[in-house]
């Protein structure tokens, strides 16, 4: 991908209007844009750049493209939006009121599930002996069990180590739940020292990882294999350790510090 086409991929959508107000769509850019607008409304699931360019005629130039359509659905009740590198439509945030009924599912995520997404998040590709060496708590299955069942957390490979232990990542329904068009829209430091998250003398040299959700394995990971990624999990995780003694709050519990998911589910159209 150029450097031009990734600006355009990633323009804001106000940015976008701009370019439009000084460029206008010629007659086969237009004919792009109607194609890529059927096709992403179609698409039950957020669809990828790639999909696009293999359905689009030869010589296509997508990114142009999606950069005006992305302008003309600016300020309206629907809005083309980008996720990592996929593209779906969604209503605008402002009109939520308006579509949202008044039914609400709690469920609570434990101090230590919190804790571990966290550092998967900002430290992945990670194992399960890193983040205990982080928390300084052996991890349970229960936690890992209840983060890969909200689907935000993945099981990536093995680390190229003794014992080939697995490695842990988000997934592209952590960034659409948590609002975030790519992982490095994590706040770094500065933001979570302004946040007042961190109070007090930070120790030398510490800094906050900048995240990575590439799906493309790293030199030091190879392919889990043919084990089924249950087995591949319960082998990483062979027993639960002690909740009560080793993580505060178990999941499902009112002990511990538990963070709350809400969801409010918008009707359908």
């Amino acid at each position: 991908m150029s450097d031009e086409q990734k600006r355009l991929f990633d323009l804001a959508a106000h940015e976008a209007a701009v370019l439009v107000a000084r460029e206008k769509p010629d007659e086969a850019q237009r004919e792009v844009m109607r194609i890529c607008e059927a096709l992403i409304f179609a698409s039950v699931e957020p669809l990828s750049e790639e999909e696009m360019m293999r359905r689009l005629p030869d010589g296509a130039d997508l990114a142009p493209a999606l950069a005006f359509l992305k302008a003309e659905y600016f300020g309206r009740g629907i809005q083309l939006v980008r996720v990592g590198a996929k593209w779906i439509f969604r209503t605008a945030p402002d009109l939520a009121w308006a579509l949202q009924r008044e039914k609400t599912e709690t469920r609570k995520l434990s101090r230590a599930a919190m804790e571990t997404l966290a550092i998967i998040a900002y430290h992945q590709p990670t194992t399960r002996a890193e983040i205990e060496d982080i928390r300084g708590v052996a991890l349970s299955k229960g936690t890992m069990d209840v983060l890969l069942e909200t689907g935000w957390v993945r099981l990536r490979g093995r680390r190229r180590a003794p014992g080939r232990p697995v490695t842990y990542g988000t997934t592209e329904k952590f960034l659409l739940h948590f609002g975030l068009e790519q992982i490095s829209d994590l706040p770094g430091l500065d933001e979570l020292k302004g946040a007042g998250l961190f109070d007090g003398r930070l120790p030398k040299g510490f800094g906050v990882p900048q995240p990575n959700d590439d799906s493309a394995l790293t030199e030091d990971e190879e392919p889990l294999g043919d084990d089924p990624l249950e087995e591949a999990f319960a082998a990483d995780l062979p027993q639960d350790s002690d909740e009560g003694a080793t993580e505060e709050g178990a999941p499902g519990e009112a002990g511990g510090e538990a963070g709350q998911e809400k969801s409010e589910k918008p009707s359908e159209p």
